[in-house]
C-alpha cells in the first residue's frame, strides 16, 4: 500500500478552504483528487442543463488548480461505490477522504462507498465542509432536538463560534508514470462537456463557473451591494444580491471564506445601518444552514409536506394552468416576467421565487412539488435543501409558525417593481403599456390582444378565498 490519498470531490469543487482536502494534505503530500459523474444523479428527470454546464466549468478549473499544485483531478463515470473503490484499489491508496453531505441520496451513497472500501481494507476519513455548523451542533436548548423554526435557530446559530478558514494546499507530489497508467485502467476518462452528457445550455450563466469567479463576486458584493442589502435584495430589477448561490451549491467557494468576509465587513462598518445590512445577509446564510439541517434530520421532507394538513391536501393540479405558469403565460406580468427570467437564464431573483411559488400553490392551487421539480429542472443553483425549504415555506406546508401566507401579485409588483423595470425587461412585448397597468396587472383586453399577451388564467381574489376555505377544511379534520 502506498502513501497516496484519494480525495473524492462532490460539493466542494475547490482546493482552498476545503476541510477534508486540508486534512488529507496533513496526512500525506501525495493527494489525488477524483470526481465521479454519477449516473444515478445525471439520469434523473430534475437535472437542469444550466446546472450541469456550471458544474463542468467548475471541474475544468479544479483540474487546472490540481495541476498548478503538482497533482491531478481524475474523472470517473458510473456508480461511485464501484468506480471509487476500483480506482482506490488499482492505485493501492492508503485512504479515501471526502466531505459529508446532508441529502438523503448522498447519505445512502456514501454509506455504500464506505462499506465497499472497508471490504477492500482501504481507509476512509470524512469531514463536514459545506456548513459552518454541522448537523447536531445547533440544537434546542431545552430538549436537545433539531430546530423546526428558523428564528430560534438563528438566535442560537449566531451565538456559536464559527470555524475558521482552513489552510490552502500549495504543493502536492506528482503521480508516477505507473500510477498515471493505472488510473486509465481503473476507468479514468477525459472530462466531458455538458453536451457530451446530454445537456445543452447555450445561454450565458449569471456567475462564471469556478473558484476564481466566486471569489471575485464575493469581493464585488462586499465592496458595494452588501451595504444596501437589507432593502435592495427585494427589488428584482436591482443587482442587489450576492448571486453566490450556485458557487455555494457546488462548493466553488468555502462557506468559512464567505463568513469570514462578512465578519470583516461588519467590523469595518461605520454605522448601525451598515451593520444591519451585513447582518441581514448573514441571516440568509443561516437560512441556508437551517434548511440543510432540516433535510438532514427530516429526510422525509424530500418527498412530502412537513405539516399534516398538507399531506393529503386537495390540490386542483390543472395541467393547462401549470403549463401556462411554466411558460410565463399566466396573464400576471410579475409572475410571467419571473418565469421568463428562469427559463432564459437558469436563475430567478429570490423575491420572485416567493411570488411565483405563492401563485402556483395559492392561486392555481397546484401541488408545490410540481413547482419544486420544475425549478430543479431549470435552476443552475438548484439545491435540494434550499429549494424544498423555500417551496414548503411558500406553500404553507413546511416549518413555519405562521403558515397561511398568500402573496398578491399586484401588491408585490407595486412594492418591489414600482416602475415595472423588471417586468419590461422580461416581457418586452408589454414595454409600451403604462406602468400602472403593468404593476397592477389590469391590462385592458385590447392591449392584451395587440401585445399578444394572454388573459389572466385565474382571478386572484376568487382563488385566495378558495384556498383559504380548503385550508380551513384541512385544519378541521
Amino acid at each position: 500500500m502506498s502513501d497516496l490519498i484519494l480525495f473524492w470531490h462532490r460539493r466542494d469543487l475547490r482546493i482552498t478552504d476545503n476541510v477534508g482536502l486540508a486534512a488529507a494534505f496533513k496526512q500525506s503530500k501525495k493527494v489525488v483528487g477524483v470526481f465521479c459523474l454519477d449516473r444515478d444523479i445525471l439520469e434523473r428527470d430534475d437535472i437542469a442543463p444550466a446546472r450541469v454546464k456550471y458544474m463542468i466549468g467548475c471541474l475544468q478549473e479544479l483540474q487546472q488548480s490540481y495541476q498548478q499544485v503538482g497533482s491531478q483531478l481524475l474523472i470517473l463515470q458510473g456508480k461511485p461505490a464501484q468506480a471509487i473503490t476500483k480506482l482506490a484499489e488499482t492505485l493501492t491508496v492508503k485512504a479515501v477522504f471526502w466531505n459529508w453531505d446532508v441529502e438523503p441520496y448522498a447519505k445512502t451513497r456514501d454509506k455504500q462507498v464506505k462499506e465497499a472500501l472497508k471490504e477492500k481494507g482501504i481507509g476512509v476519513a470524512n469531514y463536514w465542509d459545506q456548513l459552518l455548523h454541522a448537523p447536531g451542533e445547533i440544537l434546542t436548548k431545552s430538549g436537545d432536538e433539531p430546530y423546526k423554526v428558523y428564528t430560534p435557530f438563528w438566535r442560537n446559530w449566531r451565538e456559536q463560534k464559527k470555524k475558521s478558514v482552513v489552510d490552502t494546499i500549495d504543493k502536492l507530489e506528482v503521480l508516477t508514470t505507473a500510477e498515471i497508467k493505472a488510473t486509465k485502467q481503473a476507468g479514468g476518462i477525459d472530462l466531458p462537456t455538458a453536451k457530451d452528457l446530454g445537456y445543452s445550455w447555450d445561454n450565458p450563466l449569471l456567475l462564471a463557473p469556478g473558484e476564481k469567479a466566486a471569489q471575485e463576486r464575493l469581493a464585488e458584493f462586499g465592496d458595494r451591494s452588501i451595504y444596501e442589502y437589507n432593502e435592495q435584495r427585494n427589488f428584482p430589477a436591482v443587482d442587489g444580491t450576492s448571486q453566490l448561490s450556485a458557487a455555494l451549491k457546488f462548493g466553488a467557494i468555502g462557506i468559512r471564506t464567505i463568513w469570514q468576509a462578512s465578519i470583516e465587513i461588519y467590523n469595518n462598518c461605520r454605522s448601525d445601518e451598515a451593520r444591519e445590512n451585513v447582518e441581514t445577509w448573514q441571516k440568509e446564510l443561516a437560512w441556508r444552514e437551517f434548511y440543510q439541517h432540516c433535510m438532514y434530520f427530516f429526510p422525509e421532507l424530500e418527498h412530502g409536506a412537513y405539516r399534516d394538513e398538507f399531506k393529503d391536501f386537495p390540490w386542483e393540479n390543472n395541467e393547462d394552468n401549470f403549463q401556462a405558469w411554466c411558460e410565463g403565460k399566466t396573464g400576471y406580468p410579475i409572475v410571467d416576467a419571473a418565469m421568463r427570467q428562469l427559463n432564459e437564464t437558469g436563475w430567478m431573483h429570490n423575491r420572485c421565487r416567493m411570488i411565483v411559488a405563492s401563485f402556483l400553490t395559492k392561486d392555481l392551487i397546484i401541488d408545490w412539488r410540481w413547482g419544486e421539480k420544475y425549478f430543479m429542472q431549470k435552476l443552475y443553483d438548484g439545491d435540494l435543501s434550499a429549494n424544498n425549504g423555500g417551496w414548503q415555506w411558500s406553500a404553507s406546508s413546511g416549518m413555519d409558525p405562521k403558515p397561511l401566507r398568500i402573496f398578491n401579485p399586484a401588491s408585490q409588483a407595486q412594492k418591489y417593481d414600482p416602475e415595472a423595470e423588471y417586468i419590461r425587461q422580461w416581457l418586452p412585448e408589454l414595454s409600451s403599456i403604462d406602468t400602472e397597468y403593468l404593476v397592477t396587472g389590469k391590462i385592458g383586453d385590447l392591449d392584451r390582444h395587440s401585445c399578444d399577451y394572454p388573459q389572466q388564467i385565474v382571478d386572484h381574489k376568487i382563488q385566495q378565498k378558495k384556498f383559504k376555505e380548503l385550508y380551513k377544511q384541512q385544519k378541521g379534520k
